[in-house]
Formats: C-alpha cells, sequence, structure tokens
C-alpha cells in the first residue's frame, strides 16, 4: 500500500474514532467509565471496580499534524509535551492520547484513582485489586503489576478483537 493511501486510512481510522468518542459522550456512555461519575454508588459497590479516568491513546506517526487535525475538531492540548512525543487532548471530558513512537497500536486506557480531570479521587479501587478481580473472572494479561507492591502501577490485557487495553495508574 502507498504512503498516500496509508495516510489516508490513518486519518480515515482516526476520525472514525474520534466520531465513536464523541457519540459515546452525547450518549452518556463516557461518563460510566468514570469513578463517581454517573455510576451509581450502589453500582459501584456491585461491581467492586471503580476504573477512573477512560482515554482513547493513539499511536500517531506525526504528533503535530494529529495536534493541528484535533485542535480543528475542538480539542486542546490538556496534558504532556509534544517535545516529548505525548499529549493528552482535551474536548469536554472526551481525551484523547496522542503518542509519537511510544505505543505500537491504539489503546483504550484506564487511570484508576483519577478523576475525568486528572485530579487524584479520595476513594478508588487500587489497580493491583481490579487485578486480582479480572484474575478471578478468568482475563489473560499481557502484562501484569507487581502485587506486592504499592503506589503507581500498569497491566495491560487485550479484548478478543485484538485491542489493548492499559490500566494505568500513577498514584
Amino acid at each position: 500500500m502507498s504512503r498516500k493511501y496509508t495516510n489516508i486510512l490513518l486519518t480515515v481510522i482516526a476520525v472514525l474514532l474520534v466520531v465513536v468518542v464523541l457519540l459515546m459522550e452525547n450518549s452518556g456512555v463516557t461518563e460510566t467509565a468514570y469513578a463517581g461519575q454517573g455510576e451509581d454508588k450502589a453500582a459501584q459497590k456491585e461491581n467492586g471496580m471503580q476504573l477512573g479516568n477512560f482515554s482513547v491513546s493513539l499511536a500517531v506517526k506525526d504528533i503535530a499534524a494529529s495536534r493541528a487535525f484535533y485542535e480543528k475538531l475542538g480539542f486542546i492540548a490538556a496534558h504532556g509535551d509534544q517535545a516529548q512525543n505525548w499529549l493528552v487532548m482535551k474536548k469536554g471530558d472526551v481525551k484523547i492520547g496522542l503518542f509519537q513512537g511510544i505505543f505500537e497500536k491504539n489503546i483504550l486506557t484506564f487511570n484508576p484513582g483519577w478523576d475525568s480531570e486528572g485530579n487524584a479521587l479520595p476513594t478508588y479501587t487500587d489497580i493491583r485489586e481490579i487485578q486480582r478481580q479480572l484474575k478471578a473472572k478468568g482475563m489473560t494479561f499481557t502484562m501484569e503489576a507487581d502485587e506486592k507492591s504499592t503506589g503507581p502501577a500498569s497491566f495491560m490485557l487485550v479484548d478478543p478483537d485484538g485491542n489493548p487495553i492499559l490500566f494505568d495508574q500513577f498514584i
């Protein structure tokens, strides 16, 4: 496939991801991904897992071009450092991470312990507890958090369609 068609295909995929995220935001679906936002206390107690902040992390080829593209859609740079090849773009509660040369594939990302603004939550489900609960449900991991550790940690799994899902706790 020529470079021109590859770039067109990547642009189409990026636009489709944005459309899906915006549709999810408008339908209220994304609110259930945010701990303490949209998920009532009874549901949190029942499922026992607060997944925290949610974002889509995109593996981009040219971070400057991607930033300009998403800015045209109304996103603003909220976190990160373009010089280090990563930015988190924000539009309302929707977050899209742009990562050049850091990830091989696009990733769904949950940040236990953070709200949608990246602020520490007063209470949350620790990443190691989420990992234990998912193991108990038979989930298979491609990367695991050290369950004997405390503080920041991460683990990763892959959904049935090959989409990587990163659980990344910073606190």
